[in-house]
């Protein structure tokens, strides 16, 4: 059966000190499959569009600031990840320089500037856990992992580096 995984983009936006990062804290929707959850900004990809174009736009939308300049950190494939077990494919950015001053909240929740040292303290997806670090370490090399997801769980976590 052919890989048909939903598109998507998840961006990590950095204070200018690189000392925060703004999350999203999902809050906002009783139906939410993420409610009380913090993550990063991003969501589908629009067909005749590129990563990075998405990326742009998702950071746009949630959060109504302009990326200005961004690094690919990594792609993780999540199969079984959506609410009804779909697929997804994720690009997962690090936003490190935008313009204009972030929404402190959207439709579907609160935007915090957390400390980057207090990410993993968060009320999180388990499998945020073990990607977030490699997000923001100090390796120039992109990580490339598959999660899978059964259950609303993560089932384990492998990835590679080149």
């Amino acid at each position: 059966m052919p890989y048909t995984p939903i598109v998507a983009t998840l961006g990590y936006v950095l204070s200018a000190d690189r000392t925060q990062v703004l999350l999203i804290h999902r809050n906002a929707r009783s139906d939410d499959q993420h409610l009380g959850k913090y993550n990063g900004l991003g969501g589908k990809m629009d067909p005749g569009e590129d990563v990075v174009a998405c990326m742009r736009r998702e950071i746009r939308e949630e959060a109504d600031i302009e990326c200005t300049h961004m690094s690919l950190r990594g792609t993780i494939s999540w199969p079984g990840f959506g609410k009804h077990g779909e697929d997804w494919l994720g690009f997962v950015f690090l936003i490190e320089r935008f313009s204009g001053t972030p929404l402190t909240s959207n439709a579907e929740g609160s935007l915090e500037w957390i400390d980057v040292a207090r990410i993993l303290e968060l009320p999180l997806w388990d499998g945020d856990r073990h990607f977030l670090p490699l997000v923001f370490d100090a390796d120039p090399r992109a990580f490339h992992g598959v999660m899978p997801y059964r259950d609303g769980r993560m089932v384990s976590w492998d990835y590679s580096r080149i």
